[in-house]
């Protein structure tokens, strides 16, 4: 049946190795669900997989949690597309993420694509640049940009004008992605959603239990990220301005928040994040891996997203 016969939305899910999955699942298949999460339905599921544990050693588990929600599990991704009306690109490993993402953009499905959108920035501008060119509404993020500590530390009137922000959040390192890709990613994407675009240049300090990252905006405004890996770790961050200083800890509350955007989305809403903020994210992390790689040395944003951009298109 099609969306105008049944007035649902039809859901796939491609990549079933994480937890996201059966959460997001129950959110968008609740009979009750109201507002912006109503009108949807989980339909059908591509189980993926790669060589990573955290990814070959949940896939069963979470196949079999949809299968017992009553989700159809398919045996390629141009069968799910057949069957929905929109994507949930849910794979956690993020190397396979661009040719996964290839037949959705061709079947002009619009797509969220969970974090981290790619492994590699070269890989995400592509993601991007085949999603321009074929039409099709995707975008990406980590829950915590939309959790409401986040969004009040960003908008609180106590604060004033946003002159720096300090985030941290846990940092476990994955060797097949760049170090804060993986997990880094939502202390982060917490940073950029306080401070907004604009980072010029970044830097970094790497010890065996924390990462220290530092990046000055062009207006003059500094922001850092302190991720954390052996010690206490939580998430949190404190955002400074010309009327006061307003802590936000224990930001992480549900995947709610993050699914309403995504259902607003869906329903032919705008992007609620856009290419531009994504990608210099993700150049803020690859910078800092290369200020790494060269003891701590300033590492320009801009230069670092215009050689990606460069390598995307085979030059």
């Amino acid at each position: 049946m099609g969306r105008a016969q049944d007035k649902v939305i039809r859901i796939g899910i491609i990549g079933l190795d994480t937890s996201h999955v059966p959460a997001f699942t129950k959110l968008f298949n609740n009979p009750q669900a109201s507002g912006d999460l109503a009108g949807f339905k989980v339909v059908a599921g591509f189980p993926g997989g790669t060589d990573i544990a955290a990814s070959k050693d949940r896939v069963a588990g979470f196949t079999k949690d949809l299968k017992e929600m009553g989700v159809e599990i398919v045996p390629s991704i141009p069968a799910l597309l057949e069957k929905v009306d929109v994507v949930l690109l849910e794979s956690v490993d993020g190397r396979p993420h661009l040719e996964q993402v290839r037949p959705v953009f061709a079947a002009k499905k619009p797509v969220f694509i969970d974090k981290p959108v790619a492994a590699s920035l070269v890989d995400a501008v592509k993601i991007y640049d085949l999603a321009k060119a074929s039409g099709t509404p995707c975008f990406s993020a980590s829950s915590l940009r939309f959790t409401p500590a986040v969004q009040a530390a960003r908008q609180d009137p106590k604060v004033g004008k946003i002159a720096g922000c300090d985030s941290w959040s846990p940092c476990h390192l994955e060797p097949t992605h760049p170090d804060l890709f993986y997990y880094g990613i939502h202390g982060v994407e917490s940073l950029f959603t306080v401070m907004g675009v604009g980072c010029d240049k970044v830097t970094r300090a790497q010890t065996k239990d924390t990462d220290f990252v530092t990046g000055v905006w062009k207006d003059g405004r500094i922001g850092t990220y302190r991720g954390i890996r052996e010690n206490k770790a939580d998430y949190g961050l404190v955002v400074y301005g010309d009327k006061g200083i307003v802590p936000a800890t224990g930001t992480f509350s549900s995947y709610e928040p993050l699914c309403h955007e995504i259902a607003k989305f869906f329903k032919g809403g705008p992007v609620p994040v856009s290419a531009e903020e994504t990608l210099e994210i993700f150049a803020f992390m690859e910078a800092a891996d290369e200020s790494k790689r060269h003891g701590g040395a300033p590492v320009s944003v801009g230069e670092t997203l215009a050689k990606a951009r460069k390598a995307a298109k085979g030059g």
